[in-house]
């Protein structure tokens, strides 16, 4: 293992309490997936052996403007643990964010674990797939002004940070998440607009990328895991004082407030 590897997973925890940091170009190369999540794994083993529980997984990078922005050809992925998790309708303290943007997406729950030592079809990942829920993921960086590379942010855990599930929940067969339009809103004016076919081309496309890297991996979803697709349209900035919300056709809505917790 790289010592440069423990560094900048050491930097990136401790930004969680001091702040943002620079860029990790000293310590890995912008294009070094290999070790980009070699470093989100350490930090996940940490956080795991601290308490904190894993509920899921996030998948990023979905769209191909920001894949070509970041010089990338494929989506990456963080870990979601259960205390990221915000009450639909309540409140994200402001207090635990840097500099968070909001996305609309749409999540699937597995009722099944996936299966083991094959590649993974899009009807494989479908079989499992238990609910269908519209979500919002607040995503954050501890790199300073958003100034990411590919390592960056698979080395921060994917730009990850918070998420809130719709209390609807649908069955996959009762669901189109390919044309299936998305509407988020701040403060009651419309913000971004979007729809599943802008995640990767389909969701289940997005979520099928996530088991089969995950299997190359080592490891892989299992009953009970959130999976959150990816963006459906353009992330918006928060402010304290904050009210998103977002509608997801045909599948649901799910709103917080961005603020101090009372």
């Amino acid at each position: 293992m790289s010592e440069n590897w423990e560094i900048a997973a050491i930097r990136l925890r401790e930004a969680y309490r001091t702040g943002q940091v620079a860029p990790l170009r000293d310590l890995i190369e912008p294009a070094d997936g290999e070790g980009a999540y070699a470093i989100q794994a350490i930090n996940t083993r940490h956080w795991q052996e601290s308490g904190r529980r894993i509920v899921g997984r996030k998948v990023g990078l979905t769209a191909k403007a920001v894949q070509q922005q970041l010089g990338v050809s494929q989506p990456d992925f963080g870990i979601l643990f259960e205390d990221m998790r915000v009450a639909n309708g309540g409140v994200a303290d402001a207090g635990r964010f840097l500099q968070p943007k909001a996305e609309a997406e749409i999540a699937l729950v597995l009722k099944a674990d996936l299966p083991e030592g094959s590649a993974i079809s899009q009807d494989d990942l479908a079989a499992c797939v238990g609910e269908v829920r519209a979500a919002i993921e607040i995503v954050d960086s501890r790199i300073a002004d958003w100034k990411i590379s590919f390592a960056d942010t698979v080395s921060d855990n994917g730009s990850s940070a918070a998420f809130v599930l719709s209390d609807d929940a649908l069955a996959l067969d009762g669901a189109d998440l390919y044309s299936c339009g998305m509407v988020l809103e701040r403060n009651g004016e419309i913000a971004s607009i979007g729809a599943g076919a802008a995640c990767l081309g389909h969701p289940l496309a997005a979520a099928t990328w996530l088991a089969n890297t995950l299997q190359g991996q080592g490891d892989r979803l299992r009953v009970g895991d959130i999976i959150l697709t990816g963006a459906l349209g353009p992330m918006v900035a928060l402010q304290p004082g904050d009210h998103i919300r977002a509608v997801v056709g045909g599948i649901g809505e799910v709103s917080f407030s961005y603020g101090e917790q009372k």
